[in-house]
């Protein structure tokens, strides 16, 4: 039985090279095989299940419907033995590759100090890190952990919290010795307001007026996908923007921005979590990267 799995393995792997490379001959020279033993495994498979799989020429091959069927079959298949054998493989030595996306500041401020740490504890793990403020695709397997803000989206995907920061509204003094300080949310709609490019949950920037909490669209001559950017855009005296404190604590300490409406401030909170794809198959590497940002950050 043992050795039938085997062979049934090493068939499927034959057929995806077969179907890959669209010959018998390109494929014998991937697996370093002869055409004519390329040639008898597909030839088991398909008097096995009693259909035809490919259709040869003297100059091309094809697939039939079915060996389309059975070719994404046998992918699903190995992918998820391979997912099943390395999460296993690396749960008493983490080790592999793992792919973390962070915003601009956020990473460059929080995450990436954490880092050289993480690779003195664990140095069979490599880490490969991407910047930028846009939604990275973790759904897609392109990113293994996503560092996300605010409310999240309703989706298959697993999370845990981070921590969370506070956010606001700010200019530089120069702007608004030019311009006016705005007095109430409503003076905003004179004033040149500078947000993200990416579309985000909230529709605007959120108030409390009386007591009660409001959504105020806002308008600008410039947007970034990134809040560093529109940090070095406020500080330049081109508008008023909203950001989490963590963009510009550095600038408010000093005083190069400052806050406006702060007694208009709803005092809502960002959440940070970390969003990766859970299940029992996550890669351990996966896995001890996120419980050492929990230890870290929260």
């Amino acid at each position: 039985m043992e050795n039938r799995r085997v062979d049934r393995t090493a068939e499927m792997e034959t057929f995806l090279a077969v179907a890959c490379a669209g010959s018998f001959s390109a494929a014998a020279r991937e697996l370093g095989l002869t055409p004519s033993a390329v040639s008898r495994l597909v030839t088991r498979i398909e008097q096995r299940l009693g259909v035809r799989l490919v259709v040869r020429t003297t100059r091309s091959l094809r697939l039939t419907r079915e060996g389309d069927d059975y070719a994404l079959a046998a992918r699903r298949v190995l992918t998820e033995l391979e997912q099943a054998e390395s999460a296993i493989a690396d749960r008493g030595s983490p080790r592999g590759l793992v792919r973390v996306s962070a915003s601009l500041a956020h990473g460059r401020l929080s995450i990436m100090p954490l880092i050289p740490e993480f690779l003195a504890r664990y140095p069979e793990i490599t880490v490969d890190i991407h910047l930028s403020d846009e939604i990275s695709d973790v759904e897609g397997g392109q990113i293994d952990v996503a560092i996300r803000f605010g409310p999240l989206p309703d989706s298959l995907l697993s999370a845990r919290p981070l921590g969370e920061t506070g956010r606001s509204i700010v200019a530089a003094p120069e702007y608004l010795q030019k311009h006016g300080y705005p007095g109430v949310p409503a003076d905003l709609g004179r004033h040149n307001c500078l947000d993200f490019s990416f579309k985000r949950i909230e529709p605007g920037w959120p108030f409390k007026v009386h007591g009660k909490e409001i959504m105020l669209p806002v308008d600008g001559n410039a947007q970034a996908n990134n809040g560093e950017t529109l940090v070095q855009l406020a500080l330049q005296g081109v508008g008023i923007t909203r950001l989490g404190d963590f963009h510009i604590r550095p600038e408010l300490e000093s005083g190069r921005l400052v806050r406006v409406l702060e007694e208009f401030n709803p005092g809502d909170t960002e959440a940070i979590n970390a969003v990766f794809i859970g299940g029992k198959t996550m890669p351990a590497r996966v896995r001890v990267f996120i419980d050492y940002l929990v230890e870290k950050m929260q």
